[in-house]
């Protein structure tokens, strides 16, 4: 009996890359759903529902939206990571639900680690800093002296308590040495709005959002806040130019699937994915929002880069001093 347990269970172990094979070979069986963990209308809304559109023949079943918003991304990423494994239903994160929450929130739900598979990576989203232009800075060297020499007089604003806006500008302050105080908004709205009002000195703003009031004469752009310069400002250098060693933010987006869901799918997924991100038509809208696209298109992209935002904000979170319940 002992010897015929052993032979069933070596059969069906030697018979699960047939049934996941199989599987992927007629999935989906039904539309799939790219959950949003924000409210329709911001960038991350758009550029899933870019994707979805135009995937609607890619898969032979449609790219269904849907928006699950609250707690910073975690409520969505929750509700993806505790369904089924099948393919069936994937998030659309960023940077926060993906790598900033779990330092920055007491409890979550999930783990950006363990809880997903990853799919793609679709790019980032750079930030640019922006100041008033009554402020007396044109480029960066400017603003590290005269912040030293007027310790404390410059604020900058972000969306909130935790977000990239808000981590940039302590993460500039700790290589820069500087002191400017952070204000936080409730949105990125508000937070321009007292900007450009001269309520505040600066911003650490994504560049999709920042770009009209910089091209207006609005706000002036002194520094882009990644590793190489923006496409949709190419002649703004980056801080890391200007002195700045070794600074890079970005919001990042990525697709995942909940952990478990088998290879063969996340492959389907993949191509599906980097298909659609080829496409001219998207890349053309993408470019035109400032979207940078990601040097490789692998899932094991996506995980090493997720582990590697994780690890980064992990001590830039601490020193801010930042948590949320």
């Amino acid at each position: 009996m002992k010897a015929l347990k052993t032979l069933l269970l070596a059969a069906c172990v030697a018979g699960l890359p047939l049934a996941q094979a199989a599987h992927a070979e007629g999935f989906p069986t039904k539309p799939v759903i790219l959950v949003i963990p924000f409210p329709p209308g911001g960038p991350t809304d758009a550029m899933a529902r870019t994707l979805a559109a135009e995937m609607k023949d890619t898969l032979g079943q449609p790219v269904i939206v849907e928006n699950r918003a609250g707690a910073g991304g975690n409520i969505g990423a929750e509700y993806v990571a505790r369904s089924a494994p099948d393919g069936q239903t994937l998030l659309f994160g960023t940077s926060g639900p993906l790598a900033i929450n779990s330092s920055l929130y007491r409890k979550i739900g999930y783990d950006q680690l363990k809880s997903f598979a990853p799919v793609i990576q679709v790019g980032h989203l750079p930030n640019i800093l922006v100041v008033n232009p009554s402020v007396p800075v044109h480029d960066v060297h400017e603003l590290v002296a005269y912040a030293k020499a007027n310790p404390g007089k410059l604020s900058y604003a972000s969306s909130g308590n935790g977000a990239s806006s808000h981590l940039a500008g302590v993460m500039f302050n700790s290589i820069a040495g500087t002191d400017l105080q952070h204000v936080p908004y409730k949105g990125t709205g508000p937070a321009l709005n007292d900007l450009i009002g001269g309520q505040v000195s600066m911003s650490f703003t994504d560049v999709l959002t920042a770009m009209p009031f910089v091209k207006a004469g609005k706000l002036r752009a002194i520094g882009v806040t990644t590793a190489a310069r923006s496409q949709a400002l190419p002649d703004v250098p980056t801080l890391a130019e200007q002195g700045i060693k070794g600074y890079d933010v970005s919001v990042f987006f990525g697709v995942v699937a909940p952990a478990g869901t088998p290879p063969a799918t996340i492959d389907k997924l993949n191509k599906a994915f980097a298909q659609a991100l080829a496409s001219p038509r998207v890349k053309q809208i993408f470019a035109a929002q400032g979207l940078e696209p990601a040097p490789d298109s692998s899932p094991q992209q996506l995980a090493q880069f997720i582990a590697s935002e994780t690890e980064k904000w992990k001590g830039v979170v601490k020193e801010s001093g930042a948590r949320l319940d």
